[in-house]
């Protein structure tokens, strides 16, 4: 979801629900300059980062959520509905889904420039394996800019599909966007003051989501808005320990971020370990050249606080 502070700037903020709480997560600075390899499939798409990045892997071969130095903020949730086409019938560079976040971290300075260069013909097709779990490595995208503006990327049918302007500051799992927006349609008829669906069905939470983001106040900069805009985001947590196996989009909250757009600021907190830690990009190494750092999101280091001084050389992931 997209908060707007008291001064018109803008924090987004995401949560992570997954079936796994032993999951890897790790944090990375990644400097520009970087030569990219989009799989390691033949054909694979190449790129350099054009733009230094923060952002959060998973099982060691993804990025899943992160802020480029521009402000672009790009968040991949889970995505049942996903259909990306068959890769193997395309002749067009391959691109590992694991991958697909960072391309965009790397590539694009807004939500605009981003939305206008996968108009028309698209420059890759993704590559979407099974994850350990047996489940697909599927997922949409969620991007946001300091200017507020936003978009919303799924593939359904093997065609992109975007949502493009500030009006979608809301997204969740499934059901498909236009489906997330009728019901969300629905129950602003009903009103959220007098009812809401209290499950912890996606598509529930995307309303309360949707409510309480209208209904918070627009706080000043600082502690206060980062205050306003984490509460929302505790507030349509799942629980630890709460899932439904029957389906794969319920699963507790593992962990929440918020990207502050204008301060260049990427705050995180664990479910498991309950402090809110932040990177800020001043102060860091950004140049081409320099060493990709990271640290590990529940490890052996308490993180609570500014972490820049806890982060240290890494090897960047292989995408999955």
């Amino acid at each position: 979801m997209v908060y707007e502070t008291e001064s018109g700037k803008f924090i987004t903020g995401r949560g992570m629900d997954w079936n796994d709480p032993t999951s890897r997560f790790d944090v990375f600075v990644l400097p520009r300059g970087r030569e990219q390899v989009g799989t390691h499939l033949d054909n694979p798409l190449k790129w350099t980062s054009k733009y230094a990045s923060i952002f959060t892997s998973m099982y060691e071969s993804a990025s899943c959520d992160g802020v480029n130095e521009k402000g672009l903020a790009v968040n991949a949730l889970y995505f049942a509905e996903a259909d990306y086409g068959d890769y193997s019938q395309s002749d067009k560079p391959r691109l590992s889904i694991g991958a697909w976040n960072q391309y965009f971290l790397d590539s694009f300075a807004t939500v605009k420039e981003a939305v206008e260069a996968m108009k028309g013909e698209l420059p890759f097709i993704i590559v979407a394996p099974l994850l350990a779990n047996g489940r697909p490595a599927s997922a949409h995208l969620s991007l946001s800019d300091e200017s507020g503006d936003s978009a919303i990327l799924e593939y359904i049918d093997g065609e992109l599909v975007i949502h493009h302007g500030s009006e979608f500051a809301v997204m969740t799992n499934s059901p498909t966007y236009e489906e997330q927006i009728a019901i969300n349609t629905y129950w602003k008829l009903i009103g959220g003051n007098r009812s809401l669906p209290g499950t912890i069905n996606a598509a529930d939470r995307y309303v309360r989501t949707s409510y309480f983001l209208e209904s918070t106040p627009k706080f000043p900069d600082g502690e206060e808005a980062v205050a306003a805009a984490m509460s929302i985001m505790r507030s349509i947590g799942v629980p630890l320990g709460m899932a439904d196996p029957d389906h794969p989009n319920i699963s507790a909250t593992l962990w929440r971020t918020l990207t502050d757009h204008s301060n260049k600021r990427y705050y995180f907190e664990s479910a498991l370990q309950p402090a809110l830690f932040w990177v800020d990009f001043d102060g860091l190494n950004l140049e081409a050249g320099a060493p990709e750092l990271s640290v590990q999101v529940n490890g052996p280091v308490a993180l609570f606080g500014n972490i820049n001084d806890k982060l240290q050389p890494a090897e960047m992931i292989a995408w999955m």
